[in-house]
């Protein structure tokens, strides 16, 4: 047969496979909307439509079956409300087609991570009491064929892909980039097998952990996270940041302010953001010339004036903005005091030096750190006190622009969105603790962890003008199941979503209002 004619044999093949299966048709009469399975058959070159059996009719948005309750039975029932969400979230973005040949196994574990997440060896389980296998077009999971979907995230290149994502996430939403605020954590494996898990400083003052540093950037007003880094876990914050600085050139974010820790900053860290057209708002430590600095103001008693005053919620701060250099670049520095912290400070020590004397006497350990306040016999270092207390309350913030002081303090002390990013990543999607030990299957662990907060991200946004949480909205959605009914006298198999609560639906709302199409 010519190649021509085998192409139309082929085509004609498909056309018979998909006309000759059978389908449910909405049939309308007297303003009335029956349900009737029928069935497409080619009959000498003409499509002939086959009507198999009636079943039933709609009335108020709600299928009613012809069949009685003693024929129908109950299938199953599959998780459906918080998962129909979270896979609009991510077509919406186009997430799907960024994640390489698996994305359908990568984004069940990252819909796990944010609802409900079990180990990789348990997946299986979670997944059959879901409705993933329709939305994600998935057949089923396995433990080995989640395996290889962490590992095809190796051959993605992860800052390229996360440069994508929030391209999109940008035209998608219109996120305002005013700014971006960094910071560093660290999280810890099971077992000493990974290379990329070293002995370091942990935030958690937990000794002995083999750690990993997770740099995150987000949005300096919602939120929505931009990039990730990992490394070793022995690297510096400050080192962590010039590579982020690195990986953030190609997102092409042009002007803004980033705002860091004081852990993070540095003259070249400073010198580097603004190469990328980039103010910078971060704290300094307070040591060396600017420790002089500070005791200097202190000593002139400048700060607890009315017109150098800010209130920050239930805080209330006093600060001077002077002109400040950090190496070669010029900036200005708030030194502020907060007069409660001060005094919180002193007595939260205090109490500590008098435990730790009465454990002296009695011949018992005390915490660690605490003998340097006592000599050999037993008497209180006056000196070495007056030195731990001389900067109680005081801080001080580095801004390479001239920002009000009260701008510049909120500014700051607001960034606790990246502390909610690192509580989210920790606590609902289970960054921590890693059981993988494989270079590449740790860091795709990350990075699943990161597309979960993500798309947690995204729902909160969605849901700021309601008095919810992304996670609270799960939650509520967790009770909206899709019921499959079969009856076996007539042959048939329909699926209903359980009636939505006026809650649910707001949600929903709040998401797309095409979402309630279902």
């Amino acid at each position: 047969m010519p190649k021509g004619k085998i192409g139309l044999a082929f085509r004609g093949l498909i056309v018979y496979i998909i006309y000759t299966m059978s389908f449910i048709r909405k049939i309308r009469k007297n303003g009335k909307t029956y349900l009737a399975e029928v069935e497409n058959r080619w009959v000498e070159g003409k499509c002939v439509q086959k009507h198999i059996r009636y079943i039933g009719k709609e009335a108020d948005g709600r299928t009613i079956l012809s069949s009685s309750l003693s024929d129908v039975v109950v299938d199953e029932v599959k998780l459906y409300g918080p998962l129909l969400v979270l896979n609009h979230l991510a077509h919406k973005i186009d997430l799907p087609l960024m994640l390489g040949p698996r994305a359908s196994e990568v984004l069940s574990l990252v819909y796990a991570h944010c609802l409900d997440y079990k180990s990789v060896n348990q997946m299986e389980r979670w997944f059959q009491r879901t409705d993933l296998s329709l939305l994600l077009n998935l057949e089923g999971v396995t433990e080995q064929a989640l395996l290889d979907s962490l590992d095809t995230l190796e051959s993605i290149d992860a800052t390229e892909v996360q440069r994508q994502i929030f391209k999109r996430v940008v035209e998608v939403y219109g996120i305002p980039l005013t700014g971006v605020i960094y910071d560093v954590t660290n999280t810890y494996l099971y077992g000493k097998r990974c290379g990329l898990a070293k002995l370091g400083h942990d935030k958690e003052g937990v000794k002995g952990r083999p750690l990993i540093q997770v740099g995150l950037a987000v949005t300096k007003d919602s939120g929505i996270p931009v990039c990730h880094k990992v490394l070793d876990g022995n690297i510096h914050d400050a080192r962590m940041f010039q590579d982020f600085v690195t990986d953030l050139r190609p997102f092409k974010i042009h002007r803004g302010l980033v705002i860091y820790d004081r852990g993070i900053a540095s003259s070249e860290n400073i010198r580097q953001t603004q190469a990328i057209g980039w103010e910078t708002l971060c704290g300094l430590p307070i040591r060396g010339q600017l420790a002089q600095t500070v005791r200097e103001m202190a000593e002139r008693n400048q700060f607890v004036q009315l017109e150098n005053r800010v209130r920050l919620r239930k805080n209330i701060f006093y600060g001077v903005v002077i002109e400040h250099r950090m190496g070669e670049t010029p900036g200005w520095l708030a030194i502020c005091y907060n007069q409660p912290q001060q005094r919180e400070l002193r007595e939260s020590r205090y109490d500590e030096i008098e435990q730790a004397r009465d454990l002296l006497v009695q011949g018992r350990a005390h915490k660690a750190g605490m003998e340097k306040y006592f000599t050999a016999g037993g008497r209180l270092r006056k000196n070495v006190l007056a030195e731990a207390e001389e900067f109680d309350g005081y801080f001080c913030l580095f801004s390479t622009t001239l920002l009000p002081l009260d701008q510049m303090v909120r500014l700051y002390f607001d960034k606790d969105l990246v502390e909610k990013a690192f509580r989210t990543l920790k606590g609902v999607t289970r960054l921590r603790p890693i059981r993988h030990w494989l270079y590449n299957r740790v860091t795709a662990h990350v990075f699943i962890c990161y597309l979960a907060y993500l798309l947690l991200s995204l729902l909160q946004y969605k849901l700021q003008k309601h008095e919810i949480t992304a996670e609270e909205a799960l939650l509520e959605l967790d009770s909206m199941y899709k019921v499959y009914l079969r009856d076996d006298k007539k042959g048939f198999k329909v699926s209903r979503v359980v009636t939505l609560t006026k809650k649910q639906e707001a949600i929903l709302k709040a998401v797309d209002p095409k979402i309630l199409k279902f």
